[in-house]
Protein backbone atom coordinates (compact mmCIF):
# COMPACT_ATOMS: atom_id res chain seq x y z
CA UNK A 1 0.00 0.00 0.00
CA UNK A 2 2.94 2.32 0.64
CA UNK A 3 6.07 2.18 -1.50
CA UNK A 4 9.05 4.48 -1.10
CA UNK A 5 11.88 3.86 -3.53
CA UNK A 6 15.29 5.55 -3.53
CA UNK A 7 14.05 8.83 -2.08
CA UNK A 8 16.37 11.70 -1.26
CA UNK A 9 15.65 15.13 0.19
CA UNK A 10 18.06 17.99 0.84
CA UNK A 11 17.61 21.30 2.59
CA UNK A 12 20.53 23.25 1.21
CA UNK A 13 23.65 21.44 2.41
CA UNK A 14 21.68 19.27 4.85
CA UNK A 15 20.93 15.77 3.58
CA UNK A 16 17.69 15.03 5.45
CA UNK A 17 16.75 11.79 3.66
CA UNK A 18 19.37 9.73 1.87
CA UNK A 19 18.29 7.23 -0.81
CA UNK A 20 15.60 5.79 1.46
CA UNK A 21 13.45 2.82 0.45
CA UNK A 22 10.74 0.95 2.33
CA UNK A 23 7.45 -0.84 1.71
CA UNK A 24 4.39 -1.14 3.94
CA UNK A 25 1.89 -3.86 3.14
CA UNK A 26 -1.87 -3.95 3.51
CA UNK A 27 -3.21 -4.46 7.05
CA UNK A 28 0.10 -3.64 8.73
CA UNK A 29 1.08 -1.30 11.52
CA UNK A 30 4.53 -0.07 10.53
CA UNK A 31 6.65 2.01 12.87
CA UNK A 32 9.35 4.56 12.07
CA UNK A 33 11.86 4.86 14.89
CA UNK A 34 14.80 7.20 15.00
CA UNK A 35 16.55 9.86 17.05
CA UNK A 36 15.81 13.54 16.50
CA UNK A 37 16.98 14.56 13.05
CA UNK A 38 16.90 11.01 11.66
CA UNK A 39 14.52 11.99 8.84
CA UNK A 40 11.22 10.62 10.18
CA UNK A 41 9.12 13.76 9.80
CA UNK A 42 10.68 14.66 6.44
CA UNK A 43 9.91 11.16 5.16
CA UNK A 44 6.31 11.44 6.30
CA UNK A 45 5.88 14.91 4.78
CA UNK A 46 7.12 13.54 1.45
CA UNK A 47 4.71 10.60 1.73
CA UNK A 48 1.66 12.83 2.19
CA UNK A 49 2.71 15.35 -0.46
CA UNK A 50 3.54 18.30 1.78
CA UNK A 51 7.06 18.47 0.38
CA UNK A 52 8.50 16.97 -2.79
CA UNK A 53 11.41 14.59 -2.79
CA UNK A 54 14.47 15.59 -4.82
CA UNK A 55 14.80 12.07 -6.20
CA UNK A 56 12.92 8.79 -5.98
CA UNK A 57 9.31 7.62 -6.16
CA UNK A 58 6.54 7.42 -3.55
CA UNK A 59 3.33 5.50 -4.22
CA UNK A 60 0.24 5.33 -2.02
CA UNK A 61 -2.11 2.52 -3.01
CA UNK A 62 -0.38 2.40 -6.38
CA UNK A 63 -0.74 6.14 -7.04
CA UNK A 64 2.38 8.25 -7.45
CA UNK A 65 2.17 11.09 -4.89
CA UNK A 66 4.00 13.44 -7.29
CA UNK A 67 2.34 12.46 -10.58
CA UNK A 68 -1.18 11.69 -9.31
CA UNK A 69 -1.51 13.57 -6.02
CA UNK A 70 -5.32 13.80 -5.90
CA UNK A 71 -5.91 10.05 -6.11
CA UNK A 72 -2.99 9.34 -3.79
CA UNK A 73 -4.27 11.76 -1.15
CA UNK A 74 -7.82 10.39 -1.37
CA UNK A 75 -6.37 7.07 -0.23
CA UNK A 76 -4.82 8.42 2.94
CA UNK A 77 -5.40 10.35 6.12
CA UNK A 78 -2.62 12.19 7.93
CA UNK A 79 -2.25 13.19 11.56
CA UNK A 80 0.69 15.62 11.93
CA UNK A 81 2.77 16.01 15.06
CA UNK A 82 1.29 19.47 15.59
CA UNK A 83 -2.21 20.13 14.30
CA UNK A 84 -3.57 23.59 13.59
CA UNK A 85 -7.36 23.41 13.69
CA UNK A 86 -10.04 26.07 13.70
CA UNK A 87 -10.50 27.40 17.22
CA UNK A 88 -13.79 29.15 16.50
CA UNK A 89 -15.59 26.07 15.17
CA UNK A 90 -17.37 23.46 17.22
CA UNK A 91 -16.04 19.91 17.08
CA UNK A 92 -18.98 18.87 14.91
CA UNK A 93 -18.51 21.80 12.54
CA UNK A 94 -14.85 20.89 12.14
CA UNK A 95 -15.66 17.26 11.36
CA UNK A 96 -18.34 18.38 8.89
CA UNK A 97 -15.77 20.63 7.18
CA UNK A 98 -13.32 17.72 6.83
CA UNK A 99 -16.13 15.52 5.51
CA UNK A 100 -16.90 18.09 2.83
CA UNK A 101 -13.29 18.24 1.69
CA UNK A 102 -13.40 14.51 0.92
CA UNK A 103 -16.98 14.39 -0.40
CA UNK A 104 -18.16 11.89 2.20
CA UNK A 105 -21.77 10.77 1.96
CA UNK A 106 -23.69 12.72 4.60
CA UNK A 107 -25.29 9.68 6.24
CA UNK A 108 -21.94 7.89 6.34
CA UNK A 109 -20.30 10.99 7.78
CA UNK A 110 -22.83 11.23 10.60
CA UNK A 111 -22.54 7.52 11.40
CA UNK A 112 -18.73 7.45 11.42
CA UNK A 113 -18.31 10.81 13.16
CA UNK A 114 -20.61 9.78 15.99
CA UNK A 115 -18.87 6.41 16.30
CA UNK A 116 -15.38 7.87 16.60
CA UNK A 117 -16.43 10.79 18.78
CA UNK A 118 -17.69 8.16 21.21
CA UNK A 119 -14.55 6.04 20.76
CA UNK A 120 -12.31 9.00 21.63
CA UNK A 121 -14.70 10.15 24.39
CA UNK A 122 -15.58 13.45 22.72
CA UNK A 123 -19.24 12.85 21.94
CA UNK A 124 -20.48 15.00 24.81
CA UNK A 125 -18.20 17.78 23.55
CA UNK A 126 -19.35 17.66 19.92
CA UNK A 127 -20.98 21.10 20.19
CA UNK A 128 -18.11 22.58 22.20
CA UNK A 129 -15.88 25.32 20.78
CA UNK A 130 -12.49 23.90 19.85
CA UNK A 131 -10.70 26.92 21.28
CA UNK A 132 -11.83 25.79 24.72
CA UNK A 133 -10.44 22.26 24.29
CA UNK A 134 -7.33 21.01 26.05
CA UNK A 135 -4.36 19.89 23.94
CA UNK A 136 -5.29 16.26 24.47
CA UNK A 137 -8.89 16.86 23.39
CA UNK A 138 -7.73 18.64 20.25
CA UNK A 139 -5.45 15.71 19.42
CA UNK A 140 -8.31 13.26 19.89
CA UNK A 141 -10.49 15.41 17.62
CA UNK A 142 -7.86 15.34 14.87
CA UNK A 143 -7.64 11.55 15.27
CA UNK A 144 -11.44 11.38 15.02
CA UNK A 145 -11.38 13.40 11.78
CA UNK A 146 -8.92 10.91 10.28
CA UNK A 147 -10.50 7.67 11.42
CA UNK A 148 -14.04 8.73 10.47
CA UNK A 149 -13.01 8.73 6.79
CA UNK A 150 -12.03 5.05 7.02
CA UNK A 151 -8.98 5.65 4.81
CA UNK A 152 -7.06 2.81 3.21
CA UNK A 153 -3.83 4.31 4.55
CA UNK A 154 -3.34 6.21 7.82
CA UNK A 155 -0.10 8.08 8.48
CA UNK A 156 0.58 9.45 11.95
CA UNK A 157 3.52 11.57 13.13
CA UNK A 158 4.06 11.14 16.90
CA UNK A 159 0.30 10.60 17.43
CA UNK A 160 0.61 10.01 21.19
CA UNK A 161 1.82 13.58 21.82
CA UNK A 162 -0.59 15.36 24.14
CA UNK A 163 -2.51 12.22 25.04
CA UNK A 164 -2.80 11.07 28.63
CA UNK A 165 -2.37 7.33 29.42
CA UNK A 166 -6.07 6.67 28.83
CA UNK A 167 -5.91 8.46 25.49
CA UNK A 168 -2.88 6.41 24.46
CA UNK A 169 -4.76 3.23 25.37
CA UNK A 170 -7.78 4.33 23.31
CA UNK A 171 -5.48 5.04 20.37
CA UNK A 172 -3.77 1.65 20.61
CA UNK A 173 -7.10 -0.16 20.72
CA UNK A 174 -8.45 1.62 17.64
CA UNK A 175 -5.17 1.09 15.75
CA UNK A 176 -5.39 -2.66 16.34
CA UNK A 177 -9.07 -2.70 15.33
CA UNK A 178 -8.42 -0.68 12.17
CA UNK A 179 -5.46 -2.87 11.21
CA UNK A 180 -7.60 -5.98 11.61
CA UNK A 181 -10.25 -4.39 9.36
CA UNK A 182 -7.68 -3.90 6.58
CA UNK A 183 -6.22 -0.44 7.18
CA UNK A 184 -2.53 0.18 6.50
CA UNK A 185 -0.99 2.28 9.27
CA UNK A 186 2.39 3.99 9.41
CA UNK A 187 3.41 5.92 12.49
CA UNK A 188 6.53 7.64 13.69
CA UNK A 189 7.42 7.58 17.34
CA UNK A 190 10.38 8.04 19.64
CA UNK A 191 8.82 5.75 22.24
CA UNK A 192 10.52 2.41 21.66
CA UNK A 193 8.23 0.44 23.98
CA UNK A 194 5.15 1.70 22.10
CA UNK A 195 6.58 0.66 18.73
CA UNK A 196 7.57 -2.73 20.11
CA UNK A 197 4.07 -3.27 21.50
CA UNK A 198 1.90 -2.29 18.54
CA UNK A 199 3.96 -2.47 15.33
CA UNK A 200 4.03 -5.49 13.04
CA UNK A 201 7.20 -4.13 11.44
CA UNK A 202 9.64 -1.38 12.31
CA UNK A 203 12.21 0.66 10.40
CA UNK A 204 15.00 2.26 12.40
CA UNK A 205 16.16 5.46 10.70
CA UNK A 206 19.49 7.13 11.29
CA UNK A 207 20.97 10.08 9.43
CA UNK A 208 18.29 9.90 6.75
CA UNK A 209 18.73 6.21 5.92
CA UNK A 210 17.22 2.90 7.02
CA UNK A 211 19.64 1.32 9.49
CA UNK A 212 17.47 -1.79 9.98
CA UNK A 213 13.91 -2.89 9.27
CA UNK A 214 11.54 -5.81 9.71
CA UNK A 215 9.58 -7.52 12.44
CA UNK A 216 10.89 -7.72 15.98
CA UNK A 217 12.25 -11.17 15.14
CA UNK A 218 13.89 -9.82 11.97
CA UNK A 219 15.57 -7.06 13.94
CA UNK A 220 17.19 -9.64 16.17
CA UNK A 221 19.31 -10.62 13.17
CA UNK A 222 20.92 -7.19 13.44
CA UNK A 223 21.60 -7.73 17.10
CA UNK A 224 24.84 -8.52 18.82
CA UNK A 225 24.88 -11.17 21.49
CA UNK A 226 24.72 -8.50 24.19
CA UNK A 227 21.62 -6.85 22.67
CA UNK A 228 18.70 -8.00 24.79
CA UNK A 229 15.93 -5.62 23.71
CA UNK A 230 14.77 -3.44 20.83
CA UNK A 231 16.07 -0.51 22.86
CA UNK A 232 19.56 -2.05 22.85
CA UNK A 233 19.42 -2.57 19.08
CA UNK A 234 18.09 0.95 18.48
CA UNK A 235 20.74 2.64 20.60
CA UNK A 236 23.57 0.70 19.01
CA UNK A 237 22.40 1.29 15.43
CA UNK A 238 21.89 5.00 16.01
CA UNK A 239 25.28 5.40 17.73
CA UNK A 240 23.71 6.60 20.95
CA UNK A 241 24.97 3.78 23.08
CA UNK A 242 28.36 2.21 23.61
CA UNK A 243 28.33 -0.95 25.64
Amino acid sequence: MIEIKDCTKRYGELLAVNNLSLEVGESEIYGLLGPNGAGKSTTIKMMVGLIKQDAGVIRIGGYDISQDPINAKMMLAYVPEKSNIFDKLTAWEYLSFISGLYNLDNDLFRKNAEEYLKTFELYNWRDGIIGNFSHGMRQRLVLTSSFMRRPKVLILDEPHNGLDPKGVRLLKDILFKSRDEGMTILLSTHIIALAEEICDKIAILNKGSVAAHGSNDDLKHYAKSEDKTLEDIFLRLTSHYDR
